[in-house]
């Protein structure tokens, strides 16, 4: 997971680096919360619904006024091509809210697409640090769910032929939806006709070969926008093969 976190603007840190961030001080409305201390509360949370990690990754930008951490969790079937991971983000400057998502990094390529986001209920105001805990651990109580959704997910896409046609409609609708910009059209084409990774072929001209070509695009962009961008493709996606959350 180590090129994950080199994103625009961007940098890769450790452990140590990311405790070195030093958190503004509070102001009557708001307060924010330590980069540090929202990852350790949601580990500790993980933990208690026996989740363990086998990987991590950490970047900020901004000056460390944007965090976004990468969690990998362990799978009991090792046969998938994916791994579960869970995004952690934080602010420092108000741009967004303390947030937890979960998702997918293919194992191949590490292409990273995020299936559903929680955003934590208080944001950054009064009492966050106290309540931190509990939102923590109730916004991890759905994982298992998620995960199972993903799953039943990915593999509708896998069984799903698409025809050339169709990947052009769907292309333009992307644009349409903020899923890529234009300038990415060229790059999902290239994807689509021909999979920089042989494993995207294994299933001929399917859904999950095209999901991969976006997925595969994003790459160098804005992490921070991933988690968004990811939701809408599943939207647009499991229009096109029928796939509904919980059935």
């Amino acid at each position: 997971m180590a090129n994950l976190m080199l994103h625009q603007g961007s940098s890769s840190v450790d452990r140590e680096e990311l405790g070195n961030v030093l958190t503004p001080p509070a102001t009557h409305s708001w307060q924010p919360i330590a980069h540090e201390h929202l990852l350790h509360t949601t580990e500790q949370q993980l933990s208690r619904f026996n989740f363990h990690t086998t990987g991590e990754s950490h970047g900020l930008s901004r000056n460390g006024s944007r965090y976004f951490g990468l969690l990998e969790i362990g799978e009991p079937d090792s046969d998938r091509d994916y791994q579960t991971v869970i995004g952690v983000r934080n602010s420092h400057d108000k741009t967004f809210p303390a947030g937890i998502c979960v998702g997918t990094c293919v194992m191949v390529c590490d292409n990273l697409c995020f299936s559903g986001e929680i955003t934590l209920a208080r944001k950054h105001t009064r009492f966050i640090l106290r309540d931190l805990p509990d939102l923590v651990r109730d916004a991890i109580s759905g994982f298992t769910q998620l995960r199972v959704d993903q799953h039943n997910r990915i593999e509708a896409y896998k069984s799903k032929r698409v025809s050339d046609r169709k990947v052009h409609d769907l292309i333009i609708r992307a644009i349409d939806a903020k899923i890529i910009p234009v300038t990415k059209v060229p790059g999902v084409l290239s994807e689509w006709r021909e999979p920089s990774h042989n494993e995207f072929t294994d299933h001929g001209r399917s859904l999950w070969r095209l999901h991969n070509s976006f997925s595969e695009s994003w790459k160098g962009g804005n992490l921070n926008r991933l988690p968004r961008r990811s939701q809408r493709l599943h939207q647009l996606l499991d229009q096109v093969c029928g796939f509904q959350l919980g059935v």
